[in-house]
């Protein structure tokens, strides 16, 4: 029998919190977790710099919505504290929270198939079909990796979403960080580009030649699915219902 779900105490940002823990849970469901690496980010205020950010060393699976943390990027003594945060998570998303306010979350992984794209010479995801498409001219690759995302690194990383149609940054050699408005626009994102990353690797393993969309029907895709009413949203809502009705304590 499931378990009778426990919500989250008084805590601020309550429904932030508890899409952030269903993405995390969510995250480990599908194996894109990195046993207790890698992270993802919610801003809160108005400019984009104090956000929420899962604690240091806790895996995917385990995390509640009032384990995460609330981090300021502005404050240089905030891996000081008793409960700081990863420092590569620091560098990496701080970066970001303070440079780009069109970020609104983001999330970083090594999944399996973006990754094995950022491990290639050429880090191109061509529009090969629907989900290649969504992603046509919408993602930026980092040629550059200079090692762990320390606070250097992040700001390097931070730079290159400068361009605000690019929301998906291929990083060589790393995995990819992705951004969005909300935790369902930005998870959405994030699932589609390793479903599309599988894709185009399974494509490229027959050897044989890509039937590569036109530039105008990869365009005219990318904008439809930009248009299609509240996927994204839907998407979230269903997984949290999923949660719900196993028990899971991801509000707690």
């Amino acid at each position: 029998m499931p378990q009778t779900v426990t919500h989250l105490p008084n805590l601020p940002y309550k429904a932030e919190r508890t899409d952030m823990a269903a993405a995390f849970r969510w995250t480990a469901r599908l194996n894109m977790h990195e046993s207790v690496a890698n992270h993802f980010s919610l801003a809160v205020n108005d400019d984009g710099t104090q956000f929420l950010m899962n604690p240091n060393q806790m895996h995917f699976s385990r995390i509640k919505a009032s384990d995460l943390l609330l981090i300021d990027a502005n404050d240089p003594e905030t891996l000081k504290g008793p409960n700081a945060p990863d420092p590569t998570a620091w560098g990496l998303h701080g970066a970001i929270h303070r440079h780009c306010p069109q970020a609104r979350c983001a999330m970083h992984v090594h999944s399996i198939h973006a990754t094995v794209l950022a491990s290639l010479a050429d880090s191109r995801l061509l529009p090969i079909d629907q989900n290649t498409a969504t992603f046509f001219n919408r993602y930026v690759i980092d040629e550059q990796y200079g090692g762990l995302a320390f606070e250097e690194e992040g700001e390097r990383c931070a730079q290159l979403f400068a361009n605000p149609q690019h929301k998906t940054m291929i990083m060589g050699n790393h995995g990819v960080m992705v951004i969005g408005d909300s935790v369902a626009d930005t998870f959405n994102r994030m699932y589609y580009f390793e479903r599309a990353a599988e894709t185009y690797i399974r494509a490229l393993q027959t050897g044989q030649p890509l039937r590569v969309l036109s530039d105008e029907v990869a365009e005219k895709t990318a904008q439809e699915l930009e248009e299609y009413p509240d996927q994204s949203g839907k998407h979230l809502s269903e997984l949290k219902a999923i949660l719900d009705e196993e028990g899971s304590d991801y509000a707690g």
